[in-house]
């Protein structure tokens, strides 16, 4: 008879929850809803205090704003460039997330904590020197500088996936072991399927992370024909005087519609892989 209360009032907390945490829902997702009714809204409308809603929907300014840039290019140099790092970072940084959390070799504790200690400093702080090596290795106004350091020199990505292996039995291995397997076979054949909702979710965070920089690629990428989506923002949104916001908001829109779609796709293997890695607070 005393169950009956508990469970009822266990049942209530997801609606008492919800209620707080929808109006907390609303708040975060308005300035992405504004910007999607400011890029069909007309320069005029744009202006007005306070701000209103548009009297006709300007469908037409995402057609102005791919006319008016080659916006088409500067997508797919942001594609390629976020495939690539993706696809290196899911090689690299599972090998060496493995190494980490499996082999044990003189010094591995030292090295993984200075390694993972680089993810403390500021990008702001590396800048000069990193620019200063690009131009050594003839890489400025070159994808490569975008590509290359992306894929190797990833902390965060290194810990997430020696994380996960250590949350992995290390039974799989022994029998790997026991039938012969060396450490590659293992780690293709048993660690590396499963791996899979991590490598999932590290996709997800890296491709976020690549396709949105903005600082790295305005320093050393010159050449528009190799400009990614944030620098095609900056500079539209510079070529007016007075600033048409329904253009840069139509532009920032179509930038903004893969990664959201990706995001939403993997929402919730990231929460997974995060909780079955240890970072969700184990």
């Amino acid at each position: 008879m005393t169950a009956a209360p508990s469970g009822s009032r266990v049942s209530r907390l997801p609606s008492a929850w919800h209620l707080v945490l929808l109006p907390l829902a609303l708040v975060m997702a308005a300035p992405l809803l504004w910007m999607f009714v400011t890029s069909v809204s007309t320069r005029e409308e744009t202006q007005r205090f306070p701000p209103s809603l548009p009297s006709s929907l300007q469908w037409s300014n995402y057609s102005t704003v791919w006319e008016q840039q080659p916006f088409g290019q500067w997508l797919a140099n942001s594609a390629v460039v976020s495939v690539v790092c993706v696809a290196g970072n899911l090689v690299f940084c599972s090998l060496a997330g493995y190494a980490f959390a499996r082999i044990r070799f003189r010094g591995s504790r030292v090295i993984f904590i200075v390694f993972l200690a680089t993810q403390m400093i500021p990008k702001q702080v590396t800048l000069i020197p990193f620019y200063l090596l690009m131009a050594q290795f003839g890489w400025v106004d070159s994808h490569l500088s975008l590509i290359v350091p992306a894929m190797l020199v990833n902390p965060f990505a290194v810990f997430l996936m020696r994380q996960f292996v250590l949350s992995l039995p290390k039974e799989l291995e022994e029998a790997a072991l026991v039938d012969g397997a060396g450490r590659w076979r293992t780690f293709w054949s048993i660690i590396l399927p499963n791996l899979k909702p991590g490598l999932g979710a590290l996709s997800i965070i890296v491709a976020l992370d690549v396709w949105n920089s903005f600082l790295f690629p305005l320093v050393l990428l010159n050449s528009p024909d190799l400009f990614t989506v944030p620098l095609l923002l900056s500079s539209f949104r510079g070529q007016f005087g007075s600033i048409n916001y329904g253009l840069v908001m139509a532009a920032s829109a179509l930038a903004t519609i893969p990664m959201l779609i990706a995001f939403v796709i993997g929402q919730r293997r990231i929460l997974n892989s995060m909780a079955a890695s240890g970072l969700g607070g184990r």
